[in-house]
């Protein structure tokens, strides 16, 4: 009798149980225990694949979506680039609006996908016409059979983590995690996570990273929307100028606020110290982490995972290319050796 082919029947089959690895090297003078959920493991290289799986099985089940429907994204990449990869499976026509702040790496992604782009101005109000918020919203109003996925007010990109990140990291550690810390920018993967972890253990803290330039921190501590936290940053996917519904900020106990430079930086050393190539928002983690350990938040039996988003590929043109890095002014004297030299042999 021949044996069976095992073979997966598509791509979307390898999305979730992404791997936990021991990372020491970076974080080596830290108090802690710390290990980095690496989500560049799905088949889509972040995070996102989660949500765009589990958010387009929903509409399907509830007949919201059906066959040759279109689906409309607001998305600073990696949100676009699985939405696009589970349409190229299941069928559907693809539309996204994206941030001028997107790589162009994930913006010829998006397009090698198939996906129909916008590419929309970043340093406008949420509620500018040309935002790839308002954007999204009058392709969908203008698009017949399209669904607006609108990861930003979905409470279903909560449910997506609930379901499936946090069981994976519980199960993991084995319960003996101590601490969560993830980046916020829809709030979907922290507060999914967070509420299911604090469901099995409610003393597990809960740590977000904000970016400045963005509410988030400000509103979790005070409940008000200050305008004037508002100004042009460079991390993508971290923060927002505005308050997404699919945060919830009563399930994070604590924000800190990273900067572009130092962000930046970190993701390089992660690279060469850990041989993980991963985003910018891995190094926002990574600075974070470092700075939670600065204000003492941490110990020798803390057990500290943190969600590493995506993968560096998405970010060839910009922190992991030099020149992209003198023209931002994160190169000087003290880091200059940073900067890869090539040598051509004639």
């Amino acid at each position: 009798m021949k044996e069976e082919i095992k073979a997966y029947n598509n791509v979307l089959e390898l999305i979730g149980n992404t791997p936990l690895i021991k990372i020491d090297k970076i974080t080596e003078g830290l108090k802690g225990n710390f290990f980095a959920k690496v989500e560049a493991f799905n088949p889509g290289h972040s995070t996102k694949d989660r949500i765009a799986l589990y958010i387009i099985e929903e509409a399907e089940r509830t007949g919201i979506l059906t066959p040759g429907d279109t689906i409309i994204e607001t998305t600073s990449g990696n949100t676009g680039f699985s939405l696009a990869m589970v349409s190229i499976i299941k069928g559907y026509n693809c539309i996204l609006a994206v941030s001028s702040k997107s790589s162009k790496d994930k913006i010829d992604m998006l397009r090698s996908l198939g996906a129909k782009v916008y590419v929309c101005p970043a340093n406008v109000s949420a509620d500018d016409e040309r935002s790839y918020y308002s954007v999204a919203k009058r392709l969908h109003e203008e698009t017949k059979g399209s669904v607006y996925i609108n990861q930003y007010f979905n409470q279903l990109n909560i449910d997506a983590h609930y379901k499936t990140t946090g069981p994976e990291i519980w199960k993991q550690t084995n319960g003996k995690i101590t601490h969560l810390i993830a980046c916020s920018g829809t709030g979907g993967t922290i507060s999914g996570t967070a509420k299911y972890l604090k469901e099995q253990n409610p003393t597990i803290r809960i740590l977000g990273v904000d970016a400045f330039g963005s509410v988030l921190k400000k509103y979790h501590e005070t409940k008000e929307f200050d305008n004037d936290e508002i100004y042009p940053y460079r991390i993508e996917g971290l923060g927002k100028n505005l308050i997404p519904s699919a945060t919830d900020f009563d399930v994070i106990d604590k924000f800190t606020k990273v900067s572009d430079e130092e962000s930046a930086h970190a993701a390089r050393e992660l690279t060469r110290t850990e041989g993980l190539f991963l985003g910018y928002t891995s190094g926002a983690v990574i600075q974070a982490i470092r700075q939670f350990d600065e204000d003492g938040e941490f110990d020798e039996n803390s057990n500290i995972i943190a969600i590493f988003p995506d993968h560096g590929s998405r970010y060839m043109s910009k922190i992991y290319s030099d020149e992209w890095m003198e023209e931002q002014g994160f190169f000087d004297s003290v880091n200059a050796e940073e900067a890869q030299k090539i040598e051509f042999i004639k």
